[in-house]
């Protein structure tokens, strides 16, 4: 389904299908965003409450943690992504000019 570590194949390898109008867009990031901030805040916030550690320690254990699962997670999500909109036959927006051949507009 990859052609490399985002980047969708042109088609797939085992049956034919074009994947050409196929897009996940930026969805999958903004899902990433809300699931990584709901794990890691929780958890900085307990550790400030608890242990009150310096301000280089919370960089050195958040942002490594919010950077890898970011990573771990994207490949995942935008392959559901990419299914969900094939299964729903999902497509660009476009605009009614309000011209139905029929009476009001």
């Amino acid at each position: 389904m990859f052609a490399g570590f985002l980047k969708f194949a042109d088609h797939c390898p085992s049956c034919g299908l074009d994947f050409s109008g196929e897009d996940a867009g930026d969805g999958p990031a903004v899902f990433i965003m809300f699931a990584v901030g709901f794990i890691v805040v929780p958890m900085a916030l307990v550790a400030e409450v608890v242990f009150s550690p310096p301000l280089w320690l919370h960089f050195m254990l958040w942002l490594p943690l919010t950077a890898g699962l970011s990573l771990a997670l994207m490949r995942p999500f935008r392959a559901i992504m990419f299914a969900l909109q094939h299964q729903h036959a999902a497509a660009e927006g476009r605009v009614d000019d309000g011209h139905d051949g029929g009476g009001a507009p």
